[in-house]
């Protein structure tokens, strides 16, 4: 899953963004309004975290044209205490949720956790192939009713593979949702976490669900679908 956040205060963002990665969000981060704006509208998110004071325009008014615009990701905006014309504001302008700061980080990872839930489409919360399922709330993956333990970066890419199944992924989608807009394509990390995956979902047995597709990229599948 993909977040955006937007949050001028430098040290502000970073401690959210590295609390997020913690928890297998890849995180982008805009300094101001229109960057936002940008991003917003060239990058499918799972939820935007949206600071009310910007130094160009304001979250407010940022959070109003991506409704314009038919952007329907969840928003929750940070507001500042006790300035309740600006959480009003806030609601009225199109955010689902609201947080005042200074805030406990556990509560921003509870709110993110719901407002990320609000943005699944029906029955997406637990998805499924063949004999692998993944679900979404408890954050827990079974093939054949064994537990399958997996990483935070496993578990942002099976996500992916499920979602999109059988269908293919490219490796750029790939690097695109799974990780930020810093991801190093020089790496072949991509291909590390898909042999991650391979050995504890495929190993083993008989049937395999993840395929390569040479020079173009990935999917989940049965052979033949």
């Amino acid at each position: 899953m993909r977040i955006l956040l937007v949050e001028d205060e430098r040290k502000v963002a970073s401690f959210i963004a590295r609390a997020l990665r913690e928890n297998t969000y890849a995180v982008d981060v805009a300094e101001t309004g229109r960057k936002a704006l940008e991003l917003g509208a060239d990058v499918p998110y799972d939820a935007i975290l949206l600071d009310v004071r910007l130094p160009d325009l304001s979250g407010i008014e940022v959070c109003r044209e991506l409704r314009q615009q038919g952007i329907e990701v969840p928003v929750l905006m940070l507001t500042a205490r006790g300035l309740v014309e600006q959480r009003v504001e806030g609601l009225d302008a199109g955010a689902d949720d609201y947080l005042t700061k200074p805030f406990v980080l556990a509560e921003l990872l509870a709110r993110v956790r719901a407002l990320v839930r609000r943005g699944f489409h029906s029955g997406n919360a637990r998805l499924s192939y063949a004999d692998l399922i993944l679900d979404r709330h408890r954050r827990r993956a079974t093939r054949d009713k064994e537990t399958i333990p997996l990483t935070s970066r496993e578990f942002a890419l099976l996500e992916l593979l499920l979602l999109r199944a059988p269908e293919l992924i490219t490796r750029s989608e790939i690097v695109e949702h799974v990780w930020d807009c810093h991801f190093d394509s020089e790496t072949n990390l991509v291909e590390v976490y898909i042999n991650r995956l391979r050995q504890k979902i495929d190993q083993d047995r008989s049937v395999k669900l993840i395929h390569t597709i040479r020079g173009v990229g990935y999917r989940l599948g049965t052979p033949g679908s």
